[in-house]
């Protein structure tokens, strides 16, 4: 019982609860080797995690990107990938990079961070709750999941056609973690995000969160494939990314889900404070948004996750009724299918990383919609990838659950 409770208190990144089971297990069975290893990794874990608050400031004075100076990033004369010519972005260049990153290449760092970079300065002038209209002649597909799953993540381009003006996006969190080619996924998506300012747009996920990116995979990958420095640079960004989407001013579109109480408006997810929280605060109606699961009973139930709520068909309803929309859209979790439809058809879950984690064999979902918001729904399965496992980057603990 105590080791299940740590490996879940792991998996939530509660590191010094966990930290304590492990020590109870260990200390009843010392001579189970692989408890032992446990208990120091997470050691290791808590340990460096209190070094960084001691030498930490305060969030919203510390701003990694003010501090880049791209100019004095020079680039090599041998380096022979795309490049960003004028600081501006173009569509051949984003072609280019994706036809990169499929040949397992990677782009020259100084690209990289101008494309964090221009994403940063965007993100920071949108509101917590972004209004999305999609014009005549247009359409919106949003996708759940992708999890650093980039070979997938190029099928649903493949199958769905690149973002343009015409053909809009809206991702719905969780870009990266679990799949180990995280870092050309959102160096992707920020990308198209800079061409497209109005016809892409990015929601943020429970694991666009330092806790979960040191557990996951995320961190690690960045470090491996660029530095530290660039991964502090997509924590900062991260933080300012939306929490909530309304199209046409009927659907609503959030990573996990709804609230533990029934008053909440879309004016209080428009006023949420975001900035700054790199792991959003227990009980939160930012921890809610990007933590909550649906369940079929009515009423409120706790979560299987230990974060955010389960909530059922009665509450969804009140929460429609309340603020004068008609669907909820959401992720978050791994479906059979890549969707299902729960809530008298008024909570609609899309998952987009097929085969997830290359062991659970599920299909991957898109869902088009129109501008008389006419829903259609495409799933598609797995497609090869390279020999590179999924969370090749991760802790130790970060297969524990999914």
């Amino acid at each position: 019982g105590y080791y299940r409770r740590a490996a879940a208190n792991m998996a939530l990144c509660r590191f010094k609860d966990a930290l304590q089971d492990f020590r109870i297990v260990a200390k009843k069975d010392p001579s189970d080797t692989s408890v032992k290893t446990k208990l120091a990794e997470c050691k290791k874990i808590v340990n460096k995690i209190e070094f960084e608050k001691a030498i930490s400031v305060d969030p919203r004075q510390k701003n990694l990107a003010e501090t880049i100076d791209l100019s004095a990033i020079a680039v090599d004369s041998s380096y022979d990938g795309p490049k960003l010519a004028d600081g501006q972005i173009k569509r051949e260049f984003i072609e280019d990079m994706m036809e990169c990153f499929k040949n397992q290449k990677k782009i020259h760092r100084k690209y990289a961070f101008q494309i964090i970079l221009a994403v940063r300065k965007m993100m920071l002038e949108l509101p917590s709750l972004v209004d999305v209209t999609i014009p005549q002649n247009c359409k919106l597909t949003v996708c759940g999941d992708v999890h650093g799953q980039f070979y997938d993540f190029l099928n649903i381009f493949k199958i769905n056609g690149l973002p343009s003006e015409e053909n809009m996006y809206l991702f719905n969190g969780d870009f990266v973690d679990r799949g180990s080619f995280s870092v050309e996924v959102i160096l992707t998506l920020f990308a198209f995000k800079w061409l497209y300012p109005t016809s892409v747009y990015l929601t943020r996920g429970n694991h666009e969160t330092d806790d979960m990116n040191k557990v996951y995979g995320f961190e690690g990958e960045v470090k491996a494939k660029y530095s530290e420095q660039m991964f502090e640079l997509f924590s900062e960004t991260f933080t300012a990314l939306p929490l909530a989407h309304l199209v046409n001013q009927k659907i609503l579109v959030v990573h996990g889900g709804l609230f533990s109480k029934d008053d909440v408006t879309l004016d209080d997810i428009r006023n949420i404070d975001r900035f700054g929280k790199r792991q959003p605060e227990h009980g939160s109606l930012m921890c809610e948004l990007l933590w909550s699961d649906p369940q079929p009973l009515p009423g409120r139930g706790p979560s299987k996750r230990g974060v955010g709520i389960q909530f059922g068909p009665d509450v969804t309803e009140k929460f429609l009724k309340r603020n004068n929309i008609d669907l909820l859209i959401r992720s978050h979790e791994v479906k059979e299918n890549g969707y299902v439809i729960e809530h008298n058809g008024k909570c609609i879950t899309v998952f987009s990383a097929p085969n997830y984690c290359d062991t659970i064999g599920n299909k991957g979902a898109l869902i088009n919609i129109t501008p008389d918001l006419q829903l259609d729904y495409k799933t598609f399965e797995a497609v090869p990838h390279p020999n590179v496992r999924p969370m090749a980057y991760a802790s130790q603990f970060g297969g524990l659950f999914t």
